[in-house]
């Protein structure tokens, strides 16, 4: 005879989802960001000063290429430097544990007190932990000084997502400009691609980010739009 009894619902398993490429996605938004605003207000700047899109789309693509490889190496510095802090901190922590350990013991009971531990409780912790020196260390990297261990590969990862990011947000205004021989034309139609591109984008990196996607465009496309309106207007009365 089958069983009727119904599965307890305490019993299925759970799964959480969390979201884990936020460095991959900050590059993105660093590089789709001023891509989609640097190259537009150039382009539309020049707009009021040549008659040719050719020019325009000439001075856009030599942009790309100057900001994409200053983006991308600016990403490197930056994720070797976070690197290079974090090395320098662990060598430190490594050093404190050999040289003053009675030390960094009273500040592992510290950190473990702010979580709501008794001395009591946070003894036995503390002995467990200096058993190993490797899981002590790691313990006071992340939880006295909030550090992660990086990614090798991060500075690599990085420059080239913020660089080929820049170039594909660049290569958006200038399209128009690509596809008519009229200047006003591309001006009005690269404002339209634009607005459309920071939309897209801000929608997508909310959805991905768990936020409300259409705040999150609506949002993108006023702070896009007022950093383009800026630059494009200081473009226009330097022109």
């Amino acid at each position: 005879m089958l069983s009727t009894t119904a599965p307890d619902p305490s019993s299925a398993k759970h799964t959480e989802h969390h979201f884990r490429s936020a460095a991959a996605v900050r590059d993105v938004v660093i590089g789709l960001s001023d891509g989609l605003t640097v190259p537009f207000a150039l382009a539309a700047g020049l707009s009021g000063a040549l008659s040719s899109t050719r020019l325009v789309v000439t001075a856009g693509i030599a942009e790309i290429v100057a900001g994409s490889i200053s983006m991308g190496l600016g990403g490197y510095l930056a994720a070797r430097t976070e690197r290079d802090h974090y090395l320098a901190e662990l060598s430190r922590e490594e050093r404190e544990t050999e040289e003053v350990p009675e030390q960094e013991a009273s500040e592992v009971a510290q950190v473990l007190e702010t979580y709501g531990l008794a001395p009591k409780e946070s003894a036995p912790v503390v002995s467990a932990l200096r058993v190993d020196k490797q899981r002590w260390v790691g313990f006071m990297m992340r939880f006295e000084l909030g550090l992660e261990k990086p990614d090798p590969a991060r500075m690599w990862k990085s420059a080239l997502t913020i660089a080929l990011s820049y170039a594909l947000g660049g290569l958006i205004p200038l399209l128009p400009y690509m596809l008519t021989k009229k200047v006003h034309t591309g001006l009005l139609l690269s404002i339209a691609v634009t607005l459309a591109a920071l939309f897209v984008f801000g929608y997508a990196k909310s959805r991905i980010t768990g936020l409300r996607p259409l705040r999150g465009g609506l949002q993108t496309i006023l702070i896009g739009g007022i950093a383009a309106g800026a630059a494009f207007g200081i473009a226009r009365l330097v022109s």
